[in-house]
Parts: C-alpha cells; structure tokens; sequence
C-alpha cells in the first residue's frame, strides 16, 4: 500500500488541464423586434454564428403554448474589418396578429431555441394612443439609462422604442455583438425601431444594414410607418457627412424624403394622420459647447451642402415634430424655423406652432459621458439638461402628443425632471 503522503504528493505532480466551453454557434442570440410597417405584423431578427434554421414558434398568451409557427430566412454577413467575422442575420415575419393581444414566442430551430420573450402586437386603429421611449447615444459602456428601460419595457410601459442613433458597431463586429445582447432585455420585448449615428459608418454602415429590420427596401437607412394619428419619417443625417461613400445616398434620400411627405400631406393622408414627425442622428440645432455641426447656423443639415438641406423641406411640409440624438445632453426648443422663433403664442407656445419643434435626446450615457452647455443659448433653446436620462412620448389623439425628459441622475419614484411639454 502507498503511504498516504507518498499519493499526495503523487497527485501534486500531475498536471491541471482546464477546459474552457466552446461557444454554441447555433444559439440564437441578439433577439429583437421591429414593425414591419404592415398592419398585423411584427418581425423577429436574431443572430447566431452558424447557420441553422430561421423558426419562430408563438401562441397568444394564455393561450396553448407555441401553437403557431412562422418561418424566414437567414443571411450570412461577413464584417469587413481584418478578421472577417462571420455571423447568419436571422428574419422571420409574422402576419395576421390580432391588434393589442399579447404574444409569447420563442426564436431558432432544432439545433437551439432562445429564451421565451413576450410582445404587444401594435393596436392598428387610428383611435389608438402609442406610448414611446426615444433616445440615442446609448453606448455598451456607460448605459446609464438602460437597467431602467429594461425593467420599465418589461412592465409593459412602452409600446415602441425609437432609437436614434449610435447604436456602437465597430471593433470587427465585436462591440456590435454585445451591444445587440445588451438591448435584448429591451428589444425583444417591444419594437425596437433605428435610424444610423455616425459610430455606424464603418464600411459604409454595413453593420447597421444587415443587423436590423426596418420597414421598407432601403436597408434600414431610410423608412417611414404609421402608427395611430402619427406618421413617422425616420432618415440618415450620415449621408451629409460621409460623402467618401458617394453622394448618390443624399439625393435618393432626398428625393424619397419629399415624395413621402408629399404623400403624408395629401389632405385624406394628413386628415387621418395628422402629426408627422422625424427621426434623425444630428441635429439642425444644438447649444452644446463642443463645435459640433449644429453649434453653427450653417450646419451641413439643413442649408445647402452638396445637396438641398432638410429645414425648408420640412418646414414647408408641415412636420411637427423633429427628433435627435447626437449630443450628449437633453434639449427642447421653442418652434424654431431659420433660426428664429415660431411660437403659436406668447401664453401656449406649443399650441398650434408656425414652426417645427426639435427635441435632442443623447444623453442615455455612453463611453463619451454628457457635454458642456454654452452658456448663452440662443432664445429658440427653452429646456437643457445635462443629466443621464431618456425621453417619452405619448400620441395622445389627433390632436393633443404629450412628452417628458427622465433623469436617471435624480432619485425619485420616476426620475423626472419635470421638462414636460404638450403640443396641440
């Protein structure tokens, strides 16, 4: 028999070997929804790094569990930097929801399944009062906002997410890949609808295109949807700055911009839907202190770079209401065309405005923390906040949307700032 310290120091000897887990390629991962612009239907994009099938199994809630079934396709996307990552972009549609019924469903196929997610088919009625949280800038470092939308999304407050802008792609698709599991907590949940930021322009925003499902051909960069009395334009403020990609962007942008607002305005459109509000990264206006494009009058946006500016386009087809992100601070301004102010009145400013109102949301915290104010704003600028924090808005009716700025800096019950504003 070995003497017991003779084993010990026997097994001492031995080597250690440890084992890490391979990751399983074929779990879906980065699960988020979009509205697909039709009525009745929401899709399911999901990623996963070896091809498998593209299954989405649903039922409604309280209902028999997974009783439908829906099936898409899958896309192989190479990233462009120097290692060539590759990963299946997985989109499945489904069709024939029932309006404001709730979903469960899962995403994936015999070889893995993801999670169980729930979702609120979106209420097709023009009577119907959508509930959003929007903000940009919400960066994988530093999301300040985000422990709050994922638990406020998952209580059933929001009916869509706008995010606009900066949604961190780069680093060989590596940041976009935690950056897309970070806001599945969020995104899966309700509809997560983008536009592109300039931290998407690595290899002419070929992340941001194959990554997400935004109604419309334009790939994303470019679409517009309705949702009870509103109509929402979502475009790429990028193509006034990223010229290397070529020019034909801006004015096929341009030209789609003007033909869809043509559209919005037609008398039975605009009666149906009377508010027409944007979406874009930069901003036209800003009272920031870094030198950003919209700290100068004669921002590439809205006068007349290589091709005609968004202001006069906008003003002359009558949006209301114009969302940004870009800067990382909160700001609200007075109706403001030309650089000038257009209240409806001296007691109700946001009754019946002769201008468009800007809000600029890009304070949801990223990497680059919030920026400086100048200290002498112009008199279009009516709220500035420099706190973390995000934005919500409610389609109240056709003629009443409500808006409030949250602080996720301040310690209250709800984190509000109290700059709320209420256009009619």
């Amino acid at each position: 028999m070995v003497p017991a310290h003779a084993a010990l120091a026997f097994l001492s000897l031995a080597p250690l070997f440890v084992f890490a887990v391979p990751p399983i390629w074929t779990q879906p991962e980065q699960v988020h929804l979009s509205y697909a612009g039709v009525p009745n239907s929401m899709v399911v994009t999901w990623t996963t790094f070896k091809k498998t099938q593209s299954r989405v199994e649903y039922g409604l809630l309280g209902g028999r569990l997974f009783e439908m079934n829906a099936k898409g396709d899958a896309t192989l996307f190479v990233d462009s930097g120097a290692e060539k990552r590759k990963m299946f972009i997985h989109r499945v549609t489904l069709t024939g929801l029932k309006p404001a019924a709730t979903y469960v469903y899962h995403c994936g196929g015999d070889d893995g399944w993801s999670d169980r997610f729930l979702f609120t088919a979106l209420n097709d009625s023009l009577g119907f009062s959508p509930r959003f949280a929007f903000y940009g800038d919400l960066g994988n470092e530093n999301p300040q906002s985000l422990a709050r939308l994922q638990k406020e999304t998952q209580l059933g407050m929001y009916d869509v997410i706008l995010h606009i802008g900066n949604l961190y792609v780069d680093d060989n698709a590596r940041v976009g890949d935690e950056f897309m599991r970070q806001i599945q907590s969020i995104a899966a949940y309700v509809p997560y609808m983008t536009c592109p930021g300039n931290h998407e322009a690595a290899y002419n925003f070929s992340n941001y295109r194959n990554r997400f499902s935004m109604p419309g051909q334009t790939e994303s960069l470019w679409y517009s949807w309705n949702l009870g009395s509103a109509h929402i334009i979502s475009f790429s403020t990028e193509v006034y700055f990223y010229l290397k990609y070529g020019k034909d962007l801006l004015f096929k942008q341009y030209e789609w911009l003007k033909n869809d607002l043509e559209e919005a305005n037609k008398p039975e459109n605009r009666a149906l839907r009377p508010w027409i509000i944007t979406m874009g990264h930069r901003p036209m206006y800003c009272s920031d202190d870094d030198q950003d494009d919209c700290t100068k009058f004669d921002s590439y946006v809205y006068i007349k770079p290589p091709a005609p500016g968004l202001e006069d386009l906008f003003y002359n087809y009558g949006v209301d209401l114009e969302l940004w992100a870009h800067e990382h601070t909160y700001e609200r301004l007075w109706p403001v065309y030309g650089d000038k102010v257009y209240n409806g009145s001296t007691e109700q400013p946001y009754v019946n405005p002769k201008a468009p109102v800007h809000i600029i949301t890009g304070s949801a915290g990223c990497r680059e923390r919030t920026d400086r104010f100048n200290p002498n704003p112009k008199e279009w600028s009516a709220f500035r906040s420099r706190d973390y924090g995000y934005s919500r808005m409610r389609v109240v009716n056709a003629t009443h949307l409500y808006l409030e700025q949250v602080s996720d800096d301040q310690v209250s019950t709800h984190g509000r700032t109290g700059a709320q504003a209420q256009l009619k």
